[in-house]
């Protein structure tokens, strides 16, 4: 990565897209201040006013769940399979507001609700593998919105999922930005996903960044050649999918 900057105010919404290997899930890594080890960052990660760069772990749970909080590709890699679905909503809730007993229940409830579970009261007695891949992934995100972050980094949140679950859990997580005024960073190589989920995006090759800007302008007049290769590539398989429901 290098030289790589943007800023995702309150209620704004950044995409990042690029190929695999672009450097877009090191992105969000480094923002939380989970960069892998042997990897650093330099110059000047801000979330709020902490300096992530050099801060303490100590520190840096503070701004984990509270200031940003991450929504994962596969929820299985962030729900615990002998846990609870309620039990790991309820643990953000606990650590960073908190909450006990009565309360801590009626918030695991409302979080639930606020994500459109059906039957919430099931959804917290059930174990993750009980659940189905869309449900996880509103579970996941139930715990990311719990103590209410400022910013929400959602990294490839819909790409294990099938395409009807995949327009609900975007639907959620554009009601969730506009009515909680929190700041969406969205992360995914889809780049029509991208398109219809945020405002403004950048566009990563090999840890740089190679285009930015309003995503309906970068879209349709795309400025470099990297850029235009993904949105042809975007194009061509959106004209594929057409021509293959015409036919059937």
């Amino acid at each position: 990565m290098d030289g790589v900057t943007f800023a995702v105010g309150d209620g704004e919404r950044l995409g990042i897209v690029g190929e695999s290997g672009s450097g877009k899930s090191l992105t969000a890594l480094a923002v939380q201040g989970l960069l892998p080890a042997g990897l650093t960052a330099t110059g000047s990660v801000r979330v709020g006013d902490v300096e992530v760069v050099g801060a303490s772990e100590r520190t840096l749970r503070g701004v984990r769940g509270t200031a940003v909080a991450p929504v994962f590709q596969e929820p299985m890699t962030a729900l615990d399979p002998l846990m609870r679905a309620g039990d790991q909503i309820a643990e953000p809730l606990r650590r960073h507001r908190g909450l006990r007993g009565a309360e801590l229940r009626a918030a695991v409830r409302a979080a639930v609700t606020d994500v459109a579970l059906p039957d919430p009261d099931r959804v917290v007695r059930s174990y993750p593998w009980e659940l189905s891949g869309g449900q996880r992934q509103r579970v996941a995100i139930a715990m990311a919105l719990a103590c209410r972050p400022r910013v929400l980094i959602a990294d490839e949140p819909t790409t294990a999922l099938d395409v009807t679950v995949q327009a609900q859990v975007l639907d959620l997580l554009d009601r969730a930005v506009a009515d909680r005024g929190m700041g969406l960073l969205f992360i995914s190589h889809d780049l029509p996903v991208v398109a219809r989920t945020v405002d403004r995006v950048l566009v990563l090759e090999h840890g740089r960044t190679v285009e930015e800007g309003p995503v309906q302008d970068v879209v349709r007049s795309p400025a470099q050649p990297y850029t235009q290769r993904l949105v042809g590539s975007a194009r061509a398989l959106q004209d594929a999918l057409d021509a293959g429901r015409r036919g059937a």
